[in-house]
Formats: structure tokens, C-alpha cells, sequence
């Protein structure tokens, strides 16, 4: 048998895991491969700002006022003469850490109840699937007020508060994907063997319905941004002097027409984000899809 024939059969004989799988075909698309290092180099920005930051966060300069890209500042300044790369490097830590803090807690909370009401059914899914609508038909904004009054205005608070009103598209999409896995020929194996239903649901489900988890997480964070500039243009979010780059572009639209660099840069760097998480979103996709995946 030649060395060739005997690799491959070595190979066959070990398998290949599903990650290592989804990893190779992750490595293949350009696209998600760019997004993810975009979104890498944005985290690492975002960590050494307090060292890379090229001003003073506080720094002001009335005089100089709000002036266009320089050489001394690269991306201008504010009307209150701050230099905006500083500003969209100190916004860019608090606008990541919501965006991936809050889609963890929608991301914990939803996949947990979807997985729960669609594997178990009956009775126990129509009345958490119930609890959904009701929620679902209050206003949000009602609910993240609420939380504000009764327990103050803080960072923390902030990141469960959109987190608690993000998770229900996810329950919903969560027990879809369960109901069509739950009657799969591998769940019933694991059912003949005496596992638990827990095990059943975090062993073997949820990681079958990896695909549509990954794609709505990398959906719901630009989201998540985007609703924490409308909260803090609304006074409820981050406020002054700290700052998000939803909290910049809001104060750039109301002097777009004067300033339009304050505008246009915060939108660039969101926009930026934006693309990277959908195109990461799609590669993990169908790199997970194990059911869809050709080889």
C-alpha cells in the first residue's frame, strides 16, 4: 500500500471533528475571514485606547473650536475643540462592550428559553411561548424606563436592560429550530440511551442549531448599538462626558450641515462594524451548518 493510501486511511480512521470542519471551510471565505479582522483590530483598538489615544479624553479647546481632518487632527474636532479620533476611540469601548454584553445576556436568555419550550412542547411551550407575546406586545422603551427609575442610571444596568428586551426573536427562532431537530434520528439515539432532556438539548440540539444562532448574534449587536444611541439621544443611555459612537452620531446630525466631518465619521466606523458582523455572520453560518455543508 503506498504512503498516500495509508494517510488517507489514517485520516478516515481518526474522522474530523465539527469544528475542525467548520473551521476549514471558515478559512475559505474571504469575506468573513476580512470581517473578523476588522472586528479583532476594532476590540484591540478599543482595549489599548487609554494608550493609543493620540489626545486627552477630557482635552478641550474652546478657541480651536470644531475644525476639519489636519494634519494635527487627523479626523478634526468637536465644537468643543476635543479631536474626534479620540472620541470615536473612547466611544468605541463603551458602544463593543453593549453590543457583546447585551447580546450575551439576549443570547444566554434566549436560546435557553426557546431550547426548553420547543424540546418539552405541550402545555409548557404554549404558556412560555405565551409570555413571549405578552412581552413582545409591551413597549420596550416602557420597560428600559422602568428599570432606569427604579434602580438608577448606571453602565451595568444598561447592558441588562437591552439584553432583557432582545432575547425574544431569539426564543422564538431557538424553539423553531428545536421542533424540527427534536424528531432527528441522533435525538432519538440520545433518548434510547437514558440521557436527560437538559443533556439532550445543550449535548446535542442547540449545537445542530448553531447555524441561525451565530447569524441572528452577529445581526443583534449592530442592533443593540443602534438601540443604545437611541436611548442616549433620548437621555436614558450614555451620557456626557463619556461617550458611544451612537452618542456621537447624534450629536453630529445636529450640526451636519455646519460639521459634517462629526457626522461622517462616527457613521463610517458604525458603518464598518455593521458590514464586518454580516459578513462574519454569514461565514460562520455556513461553516456550521453541518446539515448543509459539501465537501
Amino acid at each position: 500500500m503506498s504512503t498516500t493510501s495509508m494517510n488517507t486511511l489514517v485520516d478516515a480512521e481518526q474522522g474530523s471533528s465539527l469544528w475542525r470542519d467548520a473551521w476549514l471551510r471558515l478559512s475559505r471565505n474571504r469575506p468573513a475571514l476580512a470581517g473578523f479582522a476588522v472586528l479583532t483590530l476594532f476590540v484591540l483598538v478599543a482595549v489599548l485606547t487609554p494608550w493609543m489615544a493620540p489626545y486627552d479624553y477630557a482635552q478641550q479647546n474652546l478657541e480651536l473650536g470644531a475644525t476639519p481632518p489636519s494634519a494635527d487632527h487627523w479626523l478634526g474636532t468637536d465644537i468643543f475643540g476635543r479631536d474626534l479620533l479620540t472620541q470615536i476611540m473612547y466611544g468605541g469601548r463603551i458602544s463593543l462592550a453593549v453590543g457583546f454584553i447585551a447580546t450575551a445576556v439576549a443570547l444566554l436568555i434566549g436560546v435557553s428559553w426557546g431550547a426548553i419550550a420547543g424540546y418539552v412542547g405541550g402545555r409548557v411551550d404554549a404558556v412560555m411561548m405565551r409570555l413571549v407575546d405578552i412581552l413582545y406586545a409591551l413597549p420596550f422603551m416602557i420597560f428600559i424606563v422602568l428599570l432606569m427609575v427604579v434602580f438608577g442610571r448606571n453602565m451595568l444596568l444598561l447592558f441588562l436592560a437591552i439584553g432583557a428586551v432582545e432575547w425574544l426573536t431569539m426564543a422564538r427562532i431557538m424553539r423553531a429550530q428545536v421542533q424540527s431537530l427534536r424528531q432527528q434520528e441522533f435525538v432519538e439515539a440520545a433518548v434510547s440511551l437514558g440521557l436527560s432532556p437538559l443533556a439532550i438539548i445543550w449535548r446535542h440540539v442547540i449545537p445542530n442549531a448553531l447555524g441561525p444562532i451565530i447569524v441572528y448574534t452577529t445581526l443583534t449587536i449592530p442592533s443593540v448599538m443602534l438601540l443604545e444611541a437611541f436611548l442616549s439621544f433620548l437621555g436614558l443611555g450614555v451620557q456626557p462626558p463619556e461617550t458611544s459612537w451612537g452618542l456621537l452620531i447624534s450629536f453630529g446630525t445636529e450640526t451636519m450641515e455646519e460639521y459634517p466631518w462629526l457626522l461622517f465619521f462616527p457613521g463610517l466606523v458604525l458603518a464598518i462594524t455593521l458590514f464586518a458582523l454580516n459578513f462574519l455572520g454569514d461565514g460562520l453560518r455556513d461553516a456550521l451548518d453541518v446539515r448543509g455543508a459539501k465537501d
